[in-house]
């Protein structure tokens, strides 16, 4: 007896398995090319906040889910014994001239009355932090501490693990069996372009690269556009490229290099750390730039979970929360700009 069939083993996918699982339900996960082959299964994972202010459902929705997150990894380790690699150790951000010192300084009012207490967004002298502070030409930083950081791949290993121990394996194939809710990334998107017509969603290419550099528990960066993310494992992530044309979508190159490059300007501290990984992949981004939840377009009384583009980490506890009551119970609490049909 199945109650849930979950097509997809990618952050959506395996969150929305765990937290069905988690309430009593039966689930099996299908994915012919196994837990995180996808996007998922990249290096960087940084998990920040859009800036508090324009606040909107798709904010309001990340913030409530940066703040669930904390106790959702929790859980996961102490269910299947595997670590996600989950720390909120808040980001730093150069500010580069005076006229976005000025909106720092307004964003941290706003952020003080629309996170609630639960977070901070603070604008700080460079001279108050210590070496890990990157060098900001205004001698400011942003430091806020919603931002979290994971790995990718071992997030995806800890739920793969916990699921195991609730009796729920990922499996190549299998029938669909009671509810279906479809989490298939960009395979998921092209199904929809190809049945309107037109563009619903499409893939982003990104690529980002890990060093062997132990930076300890410190904030992750955000300089020069470039994300730098200190991980437990003593590795350090840097990325990532967002590219709407590409030939080839799992291949590396100069556009890496380039960040890269930026990452070591902006942080020096990382000159001559070894670079052990490469990496490429594309990442699904619906028309709406919402992640796309609901009822199915295509698949009369199926569900649709996609779109993560790069903030898929940062939405999984919410999306499966939101996705739970609505397969489960028929509870409804999706904001309409990320329906299917904002995308269609």
């Amino acid at each position: 007896m199945v109650d849930v069939t979950v097509r997809g083993a990618g952050i959506f996918g395996l969150s929305i398995a765990w937290t069905c699982a988690r309430s009593g339900a039966k689930v099996q996960v299908v994915d012919p090319f196994g837990a995180g082959a996808g996007s998922s299964g990249g290096l960087v994972g940084a998990l920040a906040p859009h800036v508090p202010e324009n606040w909107n459902a798709k904010k309001a929705f990340q913030f409530d889910s940066l703040i669930m997150a904390e106790p959702f990894w929790k859980g996961v380790e102490e269910i299947g014994g595997v670590s996600a690699g989950y720390a909120r150790l808040g980001r730093l951000q150069p500010v580069p001239d005076a006229r976005t010192l000025e909106l720092a300084h307004a964003r941290a009012d706003t952020a003080a009355e629309l996170w609630q207490g639960k977070a901070e967004w603070r604008v700080v002298e460079t001279e108050q932090l210590g070496s890990w502070c990157p060098p900001s030409p205004t001698g400011y930083v942003i430091h806020d501490t919603l931002s979290a950081r994971m790995h990718p791949r071992r997030a995806c290993a800890a739920l793969v693990s916990a699921l195991a121990v609730m009796g729920v394996d990922v499996v190549a194939e299998a029938p669909d069996r009671g509810q279906v809710v479809h989490a298939t990334g960009l395979a998921g998107l092209q199904e929809l372009n190809d049945a309107f017509g037109k563009v619903v969603g499409n893939g982003v290419k990104g690529q980002a690269a890990l060093l062997r550099f132990d930076a300890g528990e410190v904030p992750q960066l955000f300089a020069d556009t470039v994300h730098i993310v200190p991980h437990a494992d003593g590795t350090l992530a840097i990325g990532s490229t967002s590219e709407r044309e590409y030939d080839d979508p799992a291949s590396t190159d100069a556009a890496l290099e380039d960040v890269l490059e930026r990452a070591t300007r902006a942080v020096p501290v990382l000159h001559g750390a070894e670079v052990i990984e490469r990496w490429a992949g594309v990442r699904p981004r619906s028309k709406s730039r919402a992640p796309m939840l609901g009822a199915h377009p295509l698949h009369q009384g199926q569900f649709i979970a996609n779109g993560g583009f790069k903030i898929g980490f940062g939405m999984a506890p919410k999306v499966a929360a939101v996705m739970a009551d609505l397969i489960l119970d028929d509870r409804d609490t999706i904001p309409d700009d990320f329906r299917p049909q904002a995308s269609l």
